[in-house]
Order: C-alpha cells, then structure tokens, then sequence
C-alpha cells in the first residue's frame, strides 16, 4: 500500500487519544491492539522515511601545548 503523511498523522492522532479505530476518507481501519498500532506506525514511518532516525554531528579538537 502506498501510505501517506495523512496516514501517518491519523494514526499518530489516534493512538494520541487512545481509540483503536481509524478513519481515512471512506476507510475504515480497525487495530486489534496499541502494539498493532505502533508496529504499523513504524513501517508507515519506514516507508516515508521519516523514521526518528537523527543526524549525529560529533567534532574532535586537537590541541598543542602553548596557542
């Protein structure tokens, strides 16, 4: 299936609140758990590639005796 960022934010809304049923236009999703919710959660996430995954920037400084 071809998600989108308006699945992905419906979902994030409804786990937000807690419910397990989620709309998306003429669709109707019903999730047998908040598990089920997150592990689809993760692959929409995958899919979009907007996972939390963050740049890590890290520096070495290298210093002599007498700047």
């Amino acid at each position: 299936m071809a998600w989108t960022q308006a699945h992905r934010d419906d979902l994030k809304r409804a786990i937000a609140l807690g419910v397990t049923e989620v709309r998306h236009g003429d669709n109707v999703t019903r999730y047998r758990s908040l598990d089920e919710m997150r592990q689809t959660l993760a692959l929409i996430e995958a899919e979009l590639g907007g996972g939390q995954t963050r740049r890590v920037r890290s520096f070495v400084l290298h210093g002599r005796r007498g700047w």
